[in-house]
């Protein structure tokens, strides 16, 4: 994909979406969703229309019930008392890292919900671990 089609954009605070210019400056994107006729659909059109999308056909109940919730980091250290220097220094995770996951910005590889799986669920047995 080319610099030249990528669009930058985010969510504001008040839920607006804006486009980010390399320059810093933000440019508001219009919706091009039709609310009205969104909000209109009864729950049979919406059902319907979903399972018409072949591009994104609905989770099957087999998939949904191997899917595993990503771990939530910052959940974790709170249930430690840990800032998050010290969960990362505890379990030998760099700052920045935890700081993005807790932030949304980037979500943890299959390694790292590994990890913070078992912190989660016996975080003296990592301690010890990791300490040898």
């Amino acid at each position: 994909m080319s610099e030249h089609t990528t669009i930058r954009a985010r969510r504001l605070d008040d839920g607006t979406i804006v486009q980010e210019l390399d320059d810093g400056t933000v440019h508001r994107l219009e919706s091009r969703t039709d609310w009205d006729r969104l909000t209109a659909m009864t729950e049979a059109e919406i059902e319907a229309n979903a399972l018409a999308d072949a591009d994104n056909p609905p989770i099957t109940a087999d998939e949904l019930a191997r899917m595993k919730p990503v771990p939530n980091s910052r959940e974790i250290r709170q249930r430690l008392q840990m800032t998050q220097e010290q969960f990362s220094l505890r379990f030998h995770l760099p700052t920045g890292t935890v700081r993005d996951w807790e932030q949304g910005k980037k979500t943890p590889d299959s390694a790292a919900r590994t990890l913070l799986r078992v912190i989660a669920g016996n975080p003296e047995a990592v301690i010890e671990a990791l300490e040898q």
